[in-house]
């Protein structure tokens, strides 16, 4: 039966990003929510993410803000050894619908609409029984479906496949019963990543492997991502490498050479120069399996395959009925065109900060419940680009590095986010002793090199687009 609802905030999207915005408001306010999603349970991708995914950086400080995903423990043994832990997707899910049936519902200040479509001015159907429902949002609407998430399971090859052609997208991988003659990973990003170092640790000969790789990457070292004490030096000595790399540099090539030797990047073929940064984390023992695959092809990207030819923007390469080819040519999230987080009565989550899509969305929402206007919310949390290139580094990192500033000049804010457990740096600077000259040093170099890189950043920005 179709229903007309309100509520203070309609969230369209129960992803991460919408989880985590909706949590705060939750916890800092006693606004109400309708929260609508296309899928049966909360958690987005995670709904429909390939069997052995992982999430590629340390579970603490992922999720939401009022409650911990991850038991702190380090893993031993495998690709990500001595690391923290990285959830399995069926951990992420089971999560995000615990804090949905035990958080978000007995509040009583929360309705969900799982399988239902939303269709625009306060319309959206039921994808079981049909109906039409309408909604009303007393303060704002939310679309927290704009960083569109796009998962092998559910992207459309954009390249021409003959129908007698073995190609499944990487869900599909844990299925097959019958070994190929080889194999033919699509894409080049993280999603061919996983399915490059899925074969090789289920004894998949690599000579067995072409891998097609239309731009190499820039990633980032995982170790440095990591967030408790016993790795300060890795995650804040980088840190400052970083800032004292990117003031150093005298030009943009100087810049990435620079940040691969102070070990912020990594690449995986060093003879190759990456074109390509979409800010992917990887661990050192994950790059050394890789570089086992040798039969890398760098011809563009895919046009058309058929029974017996991959077809490619710069030239052509052979395969047969029984090599098995893999889709992982799926952007994780697609470039969109940038558009102001706070918009009237709209509110779009997006970046403000790299790498944290939750912290950022956690946020966002707080600076909805904290500040007067628009104007203020939107500087507060000033956009980060998505990026895509390796020069939109430049502008994602001074981006980043201006909207830090801002938050330090606000100290509310700033205890804020130290309080918040999804920004995990805080906590490796709340526990620095007086007497950890090594550490107050580090902090030093961070604060001198600050300033200058992002002046550096701009003038390199400016240069670009010259």
């Amino acid at each position: 039966m179709p229903v007309q609802v309100n509520a203070d905030y309609v969230i369209i999207g129960s992803g991460a990003i919408g989880m985590a915005f909706a949590d705060i408001i939750l916890s800092e306010s006693d606004a109400t929510m309708i929260i609508i999603d296309r899928y049966a349970k909360p958690g987005g991708h995670w709904n429909v993410a390939y069997p052995f995914v992982q999430l590629h950086q340390p579970a603490s400080f992922y999720g939401v803000s009022s409650k911990e995903l991850s038991g702190g423990r380090l893993e031993k043994g495998g690709l990500n050894d001595g690391l923290a832990e990285l959830s399995s997707g069926a951990e992420v899910s089971a999560y995000f619908d615990d804090v949905m049936r035990h958080t978000f519902l007995p509040s009583g200040r929360v309705q969900y609409f799982p399988m239902c479509d939303y269709m625009g001015d306060g319309k959206f159907i039921s994808k079981i029984n049909g109906d039409e429902n309408h909604v009303t949002a007393n303060k704002k609407m939310v679309d927290a479906t704009f960083l569109k998430t796009s998962v092998p399971a559910t992207h459309k090859p954009n390249f021409d496949i003959a129908e007698n052609v073995r190609f499944i997208p990487l869900n599909n991988l844990p299925q097959v019963e019958k070994a190929p003659d080889g194999y033919v990973v699509i894409g080049a990003g993280k999603t061919g990543i996983d399915a490059c170092l899925w074969l090789l640790e289920n004894g998949v000969n690599p000579d067995k492997i072409k891998w097609i790789v239309n731009r190499d990457a820039w990633l980032l070292d995982r170790k440095n991502t990591q967030m408790s004490d016993e790795f300060f030096f890795d995650t804040l000595g980088t840190q400052a490498a970083m800032m004292e790399a990117i003031a150093e540099a005298e030009t943009p090539e100087d810049m990435f050479k620079r940040l691969e030797q102070c070990g912020y990047f990594l690449r995986i073929d060093t003879n190759v120069e990456p074109q390509m940064f979409h800010a992917a984390t990887i661990s050192q023992l994950e790059v050394e399996q890789l570089r086992r695959i040798k039969n890398v092809v760098r011809m563009g990207h895919v046009t058309s395959i058929t029974a017996n030819e991959i077809q490619m923007e710069k030239g052509n390469i052979a395969t047969s009925a029984n090599i098995l080819h893999i889709d992982c040519s799926a952007r994780a999230i697609p470039q969109t065109q940038e558009k102001p987080i706070f918009q009237g009565d709209l509110i779009t989550p997006q970046l403000v900060r790299p790498y944290q899509p939750v912290f950022s969305a956690a946020l966002v929402a707080h600076a909805e419940l904290t500040y007067a206007n628009d104007k203020e919310k939107n500087h507060i949390c000033g956009l980060v680009p998505l990026p895509n290139s390796t020069f939109d580094f430049i502008r994602f990192t001074a981006a980043a590095f201006m909207n830090q500033y801002h938050w330090s000049q606000d100290k509310d804010l700033s205890k804020w986010i130290a309080d918040n457990r999804l920004d995990g740096a805080s906590n490796l600077v709340k526990n620095i002793k007086p007497d950890d000259h090594d550490k107050i040093a580090v902090m030093k170099r961070i604060r001198a090199a600050g300033p200058l890189a992002v002046a550096k950043l701009m003038a390199f920005q400016m240069g670009t687009k010259n």
